[in-house]
């Protein structure tokens, strides 16, 4: 629903934008006098060479990259209608009882939908990471801890070992079970500094078991990753994730 409120909001505050402006004129055209229409552009708009021209499509680029978001076929004509009423002080075609009655429905049909897309797909990476956790538990040399967090041991260090409590840097790779990059200080050029329990739980457990100067890989099951809300376009419901994480510092010590 936030999802909604931002669009209808954005679209509510550029139409009481234009509402509040002075319609344009052009010079001898008499006082309250709509000027006639420049001629259309190239690309289907009014020639823009007036400052309210300007405004006014501008206006119209935020209301349509706010609706855009949608990615619904809405009816042009009845937004048109809609938006020209408003601005013309016209009565509504619609009450706004039953405004709000469809607008409701529409977007919990959206989010119902939606979060039947990923139940299914969080289901889908349930089953595939038991699969890839298997067949990852069988190398030689991971081990699995009693959360069910697996890591291998990449470089050996003799460096200080962090508390949950400490603040580190690190320097990192997280991928997908299929290996798509989905983050990495690497390519930024800059390790990450953090508090280690303020971070996702397979982090806060595994780095605990590293010394500053190693290197570990860890195989991160969801429950102690994202879980079933996921983070971001890349990193799904009940996501299994694979880092590669190298202990640089702990802060103090």
């Amino acid at each position: 629903m936030k999802k909604q409120h931002l669009i209808w909001g954005a679209a509510a505050v550029a139409l009481l934008l234009v509402s509040g402006c002075d319609k344009p004129s052009q010079p001898g055209t008499p006082a309250g006098k709509v000027a006639e229409q420049a001629a259309p552009a190239a690309n289907g708009a009014a020639a823009l060479t007036s400052e309210m021209d300007k405004v006014s499509y501008a206006i119209g680029m935020d209301i349509g990259n706010s609706l855009k978001g949608l990615n619904e076929p809405l009816n042009r004509d009845a937004l048109f209608a809609a938006i020209g009423d408003q601005l013309d002080g016209k009565d509504p075609a619609l009450k706004p009882e039953v405004a709000a009655t469809a607008k409701q429905s529409f977007f919990k049909k959206r989010a119902d939908k939606e979060k039947a897309t990923r139940d299914a797909a969080g289901a889908e990476n349930i089953a595939a990471g038991d699969t890839f956790r298997t067949e990852y538990a069988k190398g030689e040399h991971v081990k699995t801890t009693e959360s069910g967090l697996m890591y291998e041991v990449l470089t050996e260090a003799k460096g200080a070992t962090p508390a949950a409590t400490d603040k580190v840097t690190v320097n990192y790779k997280g991928t997908l079970m299929d290996g798509t990059e989905f983050d990495s200080s690497y390519k930024r050029g800059t390790p990450a500094t953090f508090p280690l329990n303020g971070v996702i739980k397979g982090w806060t457990e595994g780095v605990q078991l590293m010394n500053v100067g190693s290197k570990f890989k860890f195989v991160i099951p969801p429950e102690l990753a994202y879980g079933a809300n996921g983070a971001g376009k890349m990193i799904g419901a009940n996501a299994t994730l694979v880092f590669e994480v190298e202990l640089l510092s702990i802060e103090g010590k």
